[in-house]
């Protein structure tokens, strides 16, 4: 079932009012379409990182004996468990760009 990017657009646009409304502000106010979706996927991006460091940190400080062998484990867990969903949300836009490209104009 394919369905047309305007009927999608305008699910979301109606979708962000709504979440706009349900905060108390105005419909002018709301959030741009695909604004909301780009500051989330940044916000992500940046705490994969930062969890990349942590774990990266946490190993050092293992070398070192200065840290439990728990939590470098969950250090290094929790990286492994955001560069997953980092790889999994490229996959997925990516693949939404290729359906793009294969709509019929």
């Amino acid at each position: 079932m394919t369905i047309p990017i305007t009927t999608a657009l305008n699910a979301y646009r109606t979708a962000a009012q709504g979440a706009g409304a349900a905060t108390g502000e105005s419909a002018a106010a709301a959030v741009q379409p695909g604004q909301a979706f780009a500051d989330m996927i940044k916000d992500n991006l940046t705490e994969a990182v930062d969890a990349g460091k942590k774990s990266e940190q946490m190993s050092l400080l293992a070398l070192q004996g200065k840290a439990d062998l728990r939590e470098v484990v969950n250090a290094v867990a929790n990286a492994e468990t955001a560069l997953q969903t980092v790889v999994a949300v490229r996959d997925r836009v990516l693949s939404a760009y290729q359906e793009i490209l294969k709509m019929s104009i």
